[in-house]
């Protein structure tokens, strides 16, 4: 039988089932794509064996993660905190309506031209602000909305916090693009490993709110 060549690296062998992309797909990429390029279903059993018994370097990855935001997430209130893994949260696990991957530049132009728009509105001036990119101006769209409804009627104190918020995660995005990240998504896979998916959380009642914060 002739070997398969893993689509994803095109180096080495593809011995691993891959539910996600029905292919074989060789054991490096699968350690290290997982969850991050590859949209892994929960019961693949590479994703389960990994968190029942995460790898010394998943381990090193996380305190690096947690770390890595914690230094955005400095001085922060409680009520700040929660506001910030809400938008983590809501970025983590955005899809775009036309299927098109964002990327981090998406991530920090939209956090950017939100904070813009919600400073504005704190001083009483209504102007929407828009982005460069329109993957980055759809996700404004998203998060505007996600965020109004958490918002009630809560007005100015919420759009100071979450212009705040939305400035600290411009900064993160910014900061991982500067330091040369070979993958244009990697501020959003440390979100994504970072953040609760919906399948590990508690069951929730109906009445709860159906975001997820860690």
């Amino acid at each position: 039988m002739r070997d398969v060549i893993c689509p994803l690296c095109q180096q080495r062998r593809g011995r691993r089932a891959c539910p996600a992309l029905k292919q074989q797909i060789c054991a490096v990429c699968c350690g290290t794509k997982r969850l991050v390029e590859i949209r892994c279903p929960p019961d693949c059993p590479y994703l389960v064996t990994a968190r029942e018994h995460p790898p010394a370097a998943v381990v090193r990855q996380q305190r690096h993660d947690l770390g890595f935001l914690a230094e955005f997430m400095r001085d922060l209130n409680a009520r700040q905190s929660q506001l910030f893994f809400l938008i983590a949260t809501l970025i983590a696990h955005y899809k775009s309506p036309d299927l098109e991957s964002i990327v981090d530049d998406d991530v920090a132009q939209a956090a950017g031209t939100l904070a813009a728009t919600f400073e504005t509105a704190a001083r009483g001036v209504i102007y929407e602000h828009r982005t460069a990119s329109i993957p980055a101006g759809r996700l404004v769209t998203a998060l505007k909305a996600a965020l109004g409804e958490a918002a009630g009627s809560a007005g100015s104190p919420f759009e100071r916090d979450a212009a705040v918020i939305l400035r600290r995660i411009e900064q993160a995005a910014r900061r991982m693009n500067e330091a040369g990240a070979a993958n244009s998504r990697a501020f959003i896979g440390l979100l994504d490993r970072v953040v609760q998916k919906p399948d590990e959380a508690p069951q929730e009642s109906k009445d709860e709110p159906r975001l997820i914060v860690p």
